[in-house]
Formats: C-alpha cells, sequence, structure tokens
C-alpha cells in the first residue's frame, strides 16, 4: 500500500487532472461521480504535500530518523530488517499503525466507489472488464497487442483499452496500430490507476454492448494488487525471465488475480527456469489461481487464453440475466 507516496496526480490523455487541487468538473458515471469535492489520493487526512520537491520519504536515503526502530520492524536472526510488521502492514515515519490504517481505509473507501460506480455502468452494457497487471518489462503490452490481434482476426472482436503509464503515449499508440480504440492515462507520479482515473477514461471511449474491456496497469506489483477499478478479474502477467520466487515476493498481487499468465515460455529452453516451480509458487499464495502458459512473439497458449476470456465473458452475461 502506497499511503503516502502521492501518487495522486493523473491524466487521460489529451486532458489534465491534478488530484490534489478539487477540480470542479461533472461526469456521468451511474450517476455516482460529482467531482467537486477535494480529492486527497494518498494524502486523505494528512498536511504532506508530494508535487513539489517534498522530502516524503519511502524509506529511501537522506532522510533522518532515529534508527533506533524497535516500533517499526523486527530484525531476523541475520540482522534482517522487516518493516510493515504492525496492524497496517506498512511503517512510515514517526506515524501510528492506527493513523495509517485510518488513512488507507479512507483512500480506498473513496476509490471503492468510484469503483463501483465504474462496476455497474459497465454491467449495464454487459462489459466484461479485465485488470492486467504485472512488473514492467513482463511483455505485458506485447501480449494484449497479440490478444487483440488474435481476437479480432474474423472481424468478431470488440476490444477497447484503457493503457496506463506514468508518462508517454508510446503504449496506447502500439495498441492502436492493432485497429482496437485505446484511452491513454498518464498517472504523473501516480504508480497505479485507480477508480477515479478509469472512470475519466471510460467517458472517452465508445464502449459497444458486450465488449472485452482490457485495462492495462501501471507495471508495478504493489500497489495495484489493493485497488478496485471496476474489473472482473485481475490477470496477473508473469514473464519467465522475472524469477521463480516471484509470486513469493509479491504474493498480494497473485492472491488478488484470479488467472497468471506465465509469459514468454519461447525463452525457457535458453534460460535456467523451472516453470513448474512457477506454477507451485503461484498456487502456494494462491491455490484457487488458474495459470496459461504463453508466448506472445509464437502464438503458444494464447488460444487458451482467449477462450477463457470468452467463457467468462458469457459467463458474466448469462448471470446477469438471470438476476
Amino acid at each position: 500500500m502506497c499511503t503516502v507516496c502521492g501518487c495522486g496526480t493523473g491524466s487521460v490523455e489529451g486532458q489534465s487532472h491534478d488530484h490534489h487541487h478539487g477540480h470542479g468538473h461533472e461526469h456521468g458515471h451511474g450517476g455516482h461521480h460529482h467531482h467537486g469535492h477535494d480529492h486527497h489520493h494518498h494524502g486523505a487526512g494528512h498536511s504532506q504535500r508530494h508535487d513539489e520537491g517534498d522530502a516524503h520519504h519511502h524509506h529511501g536515503g537522506g532522510h533522518a530518523h532515529d534508527h533506533n526502530h524497535a516500533h517499526h520492524h523486527h530484525h531476523g536472526a541475520h540482522g534482517d530488517i522487516h518493516f510493515g510488521q504492525g496492524a497496517a502492514g506498512v511503517a512510515v515515519g514517526n506515524m501510528s499503525q492506527e493513523r495509517l490504517i485510518e488513512i488507507e481505509t479512507g483512500i480506498l473507501s473513496e476509490n471503492d466507489r468510484y469503483a463501483a460506480a465504474n462496476r455497474a455502468r459497465l454491467a449495464g452494457q454487459g462489459v466484461f472488464a479485465v485488470n492486467l497487471v504485472s512488473s514492467p518489462g513482463s511483455g505485458k503490452t506485447t501480449l494484449l497487442c497479440a490478444t487483440i490481434r488474435a481476437m479480432t482476426a474474423d472481424g468478431g472482436g470488440d476490444v477497447p483499452v484503457i493503457e496506463g503509464d506514468q508518462q508517454t503515449t508510446n503504449d496506447a499508440d502500439r495498441i492502436r496500430e492493432t485497429g482496437a480504440p485505446a484511452v491513454q492515462v498518464n498517472t504523473g507520479k501516480g504508480c497505479h490507476l485507480d477508480g477515479h482515473m478509469v472512470g475519466h477514461a471510460l467517458d472517452h471511449l465508445h464502449l459497444h454492448d458486450g465488449a472485452t474491456l482490457f485495462i492495462e496497469n501501471v507495471g508495478n506489483l504493489v500497489c495495484p494488487a489493493a485497488f478496485d477499478l471496476g474489473e472482473d478479474a485481475k490477470v496477473a502477467i508473469l514473464s519467465v525471465t522475472e524469477g521463480e520466487d516471484k509470486p513469493l515476493k509479491y504474493p498480494d498481487m497473485f492472491t488478488a488475480a484470479r488467472i497468471a499468465l506465465l509469459n514468454k515460455i519461447d525463452l525457457a529452453p535458453h534460460c535456467d527456469v523451472d516453470l513448474d516451480l512457477y506454477e507451485a509458487n503461484l498456487r502456494r499464495v494462491n491455490p484457487t489461481i488458474e495459470i496459461i502458459r504463453v508466448s506472445a512473439r509464437t502464438g503458444e497458449g494464447l488460444d487458451q487464453w482467449i477462450g477463457w476470456l470468452r467463457s467468462e465473458a458469457a459467463a458474466k452475461r448469462l448471470a446477469q440475466a438471470a438476476e
């Protein structure tokens, strides 16, 4: 959780929205979004500013806090330092665990209101939405482009994309080359998309009923795990070059994901990797996770991945019809 990391500034391509300065626009997210309020994303309830050469310290260099950390962390048998052992799961400066929980609860509660409005809006159109999450360099965008091309090859796919990055429109441009509509959301200093940003992006997408919406999150295996965007499923993408212990290092993300795509398996013969160990570690943190081995370059596993998408989308429509 990025309780005070300052990741609150984001802009939809062609627009600028400063979430630190109560902007007064309104848009129709299921009647729930009224944006005359002040947004304090990752700053709710405290007076720190994070946008002008600030001095917030992510346990980084140069901060002069007391190095008698008995109240912040525990030392292991070999001098290891473990932050985040308290109730809040994180240690920040001299803030109490209770205060950190209060701030995080407020941030997530606000986000969940936006996410609920997004979810209702998507459900109303029978849109199946997936949130693609991974570390940087997993091959997420390349895999997404290959997925779009495969889904639209027969003219039977409608696959709009919301693309999240801190800066540039490079990935959205790559996606548009496939013929899919894409809206870029630049998060600035932000380390993840949130429900509010996605709501704005939806205003700029012409969604057809029954579409499959891909939301490509910022490359980060920490913060996106905690933020609901209104999606139907989180899809974790893990490349074979990242190390078999990646799920154990970042368990929250892989626990939150419904399915994991083990990507770049065409490189496996050239790397000292154990694909079975990747899968064992994924199931260690999430026993129910589905796993598909894929290669964006060779197309291996794409049929199975697209089959999962279409099956889940059909199941959503059936469930809604039965309600």
